[in-house]
């Protein structure tokens, strides 16, 4: 029997130790690349929480620069077309100022939108490349955490360049809408409809003057275009009242007016009106409307204006305001004929001192006292 000769038991040991190193040595490398894989899981789990809190910082940015350019697209329109009617030229200069200041902004602004958020490397095999990864992750990061902050930064400061713009057009603008009424009153020969259209205008612009939008500039350039309707309107009556007789025409239409302040008349003059006006006879039509802040017209004969100033005129004038004013006071008497609502008109003119026959007595008799009494309740 032959015998298998004896390993020596250094030899044994060598290959003992070889193995645990090959144990030890894959143990190494497996925690190796455990650590790798989850290093990199670590590092991907935070840039994507980085890089989503950058996307909304770069909404946030391209909406507020939205805003802005709306702003600065209203803010353009609105100096354009911005005239010496109504706005205050300091305050229009201070507008231009600021929108030249954005506009010189938004280009800066939009820039830094145009910097790309970067994106996640992808995961690797083998732990050199995922460690390499891992770095890189990192290192993408701290970009992400640059551009939130340049994001937000230029958030800022397109929100306070909205907030100057707004500032400076809502001031602008509430400028010109106050403005209304004196141009108004500048101007009291202007046409009602147009007038009033002046007012609702007014209105709606200071309505939208807290925000510079598209709303607010197009309210402001139909207040510009009422503003010039007003203006056309007028000149177009005051050249229908030209001639011989405007001087007169223009104190009859005043004396109208100051008989009840803030009512809105207009005047037509006509050599003969209800039949009247030929001779020594005056003639005079009253029509009015309740709708909006309520106006009437007034049609008087031209020898209203050749007997001016006269006590026969005046009273004329008065009894025809009489009917114009039933806009301001409707309820107050019975208008379901048209005898109680020529009686009506005599005994405001009465009520207002105004005694001569032309008042409406000549032609219509003396009204009751007691409407003469309910007609001085009536301004």
């Amino acid at each position: 029997m032959t015998q298998s000769p004896a390993i020596p038991s250094s030899t044994r040991r060598r290959v003992f130790y070889a193995a645990i190193g090959i144990v030890a040595l894959g143990i190494a490398c497996t925690a190796i690349q455990l650590t790798a894989n989850l290093s990199y899981d670590d590092a991907l789990l935070n840039f994507e929480s980085l890089t989503e809190d950058a996307e909304h910082s770069h909404s946030a940015l391209v909406n507020e620069i939205s805003t802005f350019d709306a702003a600065i697209d209203s803010a353009d329109s609105i100096t354009v077309s911005a005239s010496t009617h109504l706005m205050d030229a300091s305050l229009k200069e201070e507008l231009v100022v600021v929108l030249r200041d954005a506009e010189s902004t938004t280009a800066q602004l939009t820039a830094v939108t145009e910097q790309q958020i970067p994106q996640a490397v992808a995961k690797q095999e083998w732990a050199w490349e995922l460690f390499d990864a891992t770095a890189q992750l990192n290192a993408d990061r701290e970009t992400a955490t640059r551009l939130i902050a340049s994001f937000d930064s230029a958030s800022n400061d397109a929100a306070s360049a909205v907030s100057a713009l707004e500032d400076a057009g809502s001031a602008a603008l509430t400028s010109a809408a106050t403005a209304a009424e004196a141009f108004e009153s500048e101007h009291v020969s202007a046409r009602n409809p147009d007038i009033v259209a002046l007012r609702v205008a007014a209105q709606q612009v200071l309505d939208a003057a807290d925000t510079l939008d598209s709303t607010a500039s197009a309210a402001y350039s139909d207040l510009e275009n009422a503003a010039v309707q007003m203006l056309a309107s007028e000149h177009a009556e005051l050249f229908e009242k030209a001639g011989p007789l405007n001087d007169s025409r223009i104190e009859v239409e005043a004396f109208a007016r100051s008989l009840a302040p803030g009512l809105l008349l207009d005047f037509d003059w006509s050599p003969l009106v209800n039949d009247f006006g030929y001779g020594d006879s005056m003639g005079g039509y009253a029509t009015w409307w309740f709708d909006g802040p309520g106006y009437a017209n007034i049609e008087l004969s031209n020898s209203v204006a050749e007997y001016w100033p006269s006590d026969r005129s005046e009273a004329l004038v008065a009894h025809e305001v009489g009917h114009a004013i039933s806009v301001r006071c409707d309820g107050m008497h019975d208008d379901s004929s048209q005898d109680n609502i020529e009686d009506w008109a005599t005994a405001w003119a009465i009520s207002m001192g105004y005694l001569s026959a032309s008042n409406g007595t000549s032609t219509y008799g003396a009204p009751p006292q007691e409407l003469i009494d309910a007609a001085a309740g009536c301004r």
